[in-house]
């Protein structure tokens, strides 16, 4: 695919340079550092972004699964910038492209979704997270209210709330496959896991989702992920003020369910949408019911 450097930041050269490339209308970025101590050059984490048309446009930031990365959003690029959306994703550290974790480097996730948010100039904008990326888009708004404008939740995890006996069995065969098999096994296990049972049914879905995990690097099964500890937010979530939005396929597994049943009462406002035939990728399983939902908040919500 033809790349095109545009620019190069100051900085530096060599480590520290950040290189700019144009790819079909997406800018990423190779590689970025973010947090606090990334900013300043000290961690080899790599970051990579998919940033579409700017200017002023009302921003969203995609926010994907456990063991996925950005790629997981592909089904809701074209219809977000068609709405006249600024949209990025990006690989979480530990994640995608992102690559390998230094245990050595402690950091949280939302601490460094706020550093691409400064990054990128952007002062606040409606964060979308599913699964995994819905914690950790609650944990920013919780962190730095200022800098949300707005949540959308997709079948989001909530600490706190117990899993069902069939995905807590499922966890616990996982771990065990890792002890036996490593990481490739870990993988193969966890996409068996019932949260991708619905999923599973199509082929082409299947095949998407095998070739993140495959790219996971699989530390946290491993305990080597330094991500410092923080404090729960299920006692939290009436604090929350942004606009909030969430979504759950109704053929998830039932502690997801249960977690979005407990998210909407407890979130002030919140508007709380079951997607039928749908289980936990519901972004990815229902892409135009999705795309409808987050457009259409977006624009409710956002004031230029």
């Amino acid at each position: 695919m033809k790349k095109a450097v545009v620019d190069r930041l100051a900085g530096g050269t060599g480590r520290n340079a950040e290189l700019f490339t144009k790819d079909l209308g997406q800018v990423c970025v190779h590689p970025q550092r973010f947090g606090n101590i990334a900013l300043t050059g000290q961690c080899p984490h790599q970051h990579l972004i998919s940033a579409l048309p700017r200017g002023s446009r009302p921003p969203v930031v995609l926010v994907h699964g456990f063991g996925l990365d950005m790629r997981m959003w592909t089904a809701q690029l074209d219809h977000l910038v068609a709405a006249v959306l600024q949209v990025v994703r990006y690989d979480c550290r530990g994640f995608g492209a992102s690559g390998p974790l230094d245990s050595a480097v402690p950091y949280t996730h939302s601490s460094d979704l706020i550093a691409l948010l400064d990054h990128l100039a952007i002062d606040d904008a409606v964060l979308v997270g599913l699964s995994f990326g819905g914690q950790v888009v609650l944990r920013t708004a919780l962190l730095a209210p200022s800098r949300v404008r707005a949540l959308g939740l997709l079948d989001s995890v909530l600490d706190g709330v117990r899993w069902d006996p069939a995905s807590k069995a499922a966890l616990d065969e996982l771990a065990q496959e890792v002890r036996n098999g490593g990481v490739p096994a870990g993988r193969r296990a966890w996409l068996n896991h019932p949260l991708f049972a619905a999923a599973r049914e199509r082929v082409d879905l299947t095949s998407q989702l095998t070739t993140m995990v495959d790219d996971y690097p699989g530390q946290h099964w491993l305990g080597l992920d330094p991500h410092h500890p923080e404090p729960p937010i299920i006692d939290r979530l009436r604090t929350i003020t942004a606009p909030t939005l969430l979504v759950a396929g109704d053929l998830d597994v039932p502690c997801f369910l249960e977690m979005a049943d407990i998210l909407a009462a407890r979130i002030p406002g919140a508007e709380h949408y079951r997607i039928p035939g749908s289980g936990h990728m519901v972004n990815m399983e229902q892409p135009a019911t999705v795309n409808r939902l987050i457009a259409g908040f977006v624009h409710d919500h956002y004031r230029a």
